[in-house]
């Protein structure tokens, strides 16, 4: 008697068999194909009519330089947040501003759109731009360049990279991904859609990093012209782009002949130290008062001298030049 026992063979059914899994697949009527589920749908104040139960605020401070545009723009700022019921606050003696929510909030997302106004407000972005931000379709990004690199020399270079002559790098960078872009001190402000983010934030790391911007640049336009062709939609792009290869090229150094010196087993003698050299000049055994006048009286020698050789240069240009005798002749003639 046999204690096998039969193994079950697994057949595996094609998709269109499969049996589905009901839980999740329940009809949906309001779910139709022209929806776009990506679409950001603006905020109505009837969809929450409740107020929170509890304050959230956010803080942040400002340079000094800022107070005096800061004051100028305050009365735009407030009548732009108490629109959505925020309430902002411009702490001159701290140097900070404060947005608050109130009883009238009805947005719970519009305080995080408010911490990000007042951000922007104070690494220099102007208003009219700034305010832009409250709009459901704009994001910001505060990219931290200043620790990128150890030498100020070699971050200054970079960061005028970045800007390009007369701004033009950074005006091809915010028309190629739609945003704004301010270079201020150790921060770049940039605003926009969160995929135009995505994509300044990888060029200004990489010029950080001694990557040119103009390569970022190429792809981009690339990307661009590719997009408005259907047929690529669902390929892959990788054949177009360009592929920026780092190059170490090494180059000559110029060839030293350096002469052979003869071999001495024999260390070198050793130096004079300088008080043996001032017991041999006799400055050692001289008072201070002694060193004072000897001092001044090399010091004078030396500024009568250049005295005398400036006013030898300056005598140099009353000086006649040498004239031919034969020229002097041809001339009188």
């Amino acid at each position: 008697m046999s204690t096998e026992t039969a193994v079950p063979e697994i057949v595996e059914l094609p998709p269109s068999q499969k049996p589905e899994n009901r839980k999740y697949r329940k009809p949906k009527p309001w779910d139709t194909d022209d929806i776009d589920h990506w679409s950001i749908q603006p905020f109505a104040a009837e969809e929450n009519p409740y107020s929170f139960t509890e304050e959230s605020s956010f803080a942040t401070l400002f340079p000094k330089y800022r107070e005096r545009y800061l004051k100028e723009v305050w009365s735009h700022v407030c009548r732009s947040l108490d629109s959505y019921g925020i309430k902002a606050e411009l702490n001159l003696v701290a140097g900070s501003i404060t947005v608050k929510t109130t009883r009238q909030t009805r947005d719970p997302a519009i305080i995080l759109k408010a911490r990000d106004l007042i951000k922007l407000l104070a690494r220099s972005v102007p208003f009219p731009q700034a305010v832009k931000i409250l709009q459901d379709d704009q994001a910001c990004d505060v990219i931290k360049i200043g620790n990128f690199t150890r030498s100020k020399e070699r971050f200054v270079k970079r960061r005028q990279r970045l800007i390009g002559p007369d701004g033009s790098t950074l005006k091809a960078l915010e028309l190629l991904t739609g945003c704004f872009v301010l270079v201020q001190g150790n921060t770049v402000a940039a605003m926009g859609g969160y995929k135009g983010l995505k994509e300044v934030r990888r060029v200004i790391e990489d010029c950080m990093q001694n990557i040119h911007p103009i390569y970022h640049i190429k792809e981009l336009m690339i990307k661009r012209e590719l997009a408005k062709d259907p047929t690529l939609a669902k390929e892959s792009w990788d054949r177009f782009l360009p592929h920026f290869r780092k190059r170490n090229v090494q180059r000559k150094k110029p060839h030293i002949v350096r002469e052979k010196k003869e071999y001495v087993p024999f260390p070198p003698p050793q130096q004079p130290r300088k008080i043996d050299l001032q017991i041999e000049s006799g400055e050692y055994f001289l008072s201070k008062r002694e060193k004072k006048i000897r001092e001044d009286d090399e010091r004078k020698a030396k500024q009568a001298e250049k005295c005398l050789e400036g006013k030898r240069k300056r005598e140099e240009a009353f000086v006649p030049p040498v004239e031919d005798k034969r020229e002097k002749k041809k001339r009188k003639e």
